[in-house]
């Protein structure tokens, strides 16, 4: 369990370097649009990753809950941050992969609507 926070603490310094390259490195070569859509995939990423280390932490819900919310999450912060990463800083084009963001937004979804579920459901 200490394994996996120090996994996510360490992405969330890589957030935060990257955040910071964005804001100082990236103004100048990426134009408003794509650096609007860099600064989402920051804030997506780490405010998934707070929830990460959140649910890691969390003593009242089963070890099969985190690993599922861990793969949801984890998932979808690859799948969309990652994605627009990929296509903001190289020449990728996101229209041959144009589904993978999206995909990635589901699973976050997911992973917020099947942690729902689960209080929901303690609550009956």
């Amino acid at each position: 369990m200490n394994r996996t926070k120090g996994i996510i603490s360490f992405f969330g310094g890589v957030t935060v370097i990257m955040g910071a390259m964005g804001s100082h490195a990236l103004e100048k070569t990426l134009s408003q649009s794509d650096l609007k859509a860099y600064e989402t995939a920051i804030y997506y990423q780490m405010f998934h990753l707070i929830l990460l280390l959140w649910v890691n932490s969390q003593t009242a819900l089963s070890a099969k809950l985190v690993k599922r919310l861990n793969v949801l999450f984890g998932l979808g912060i690859l799948f969309f941050s990652g994605s627009i990463f990929l296509f903001k800083l190289t020449s990728l084009s996101a229209k041959s992969l144009w589904f993978i963001t999206p995909l990635g937004g589901i699973l976050l979804i997911g992973g917020w609507f099947y942690l729902a579920y689960t209080y929901f459901k303690q609550t009956q």
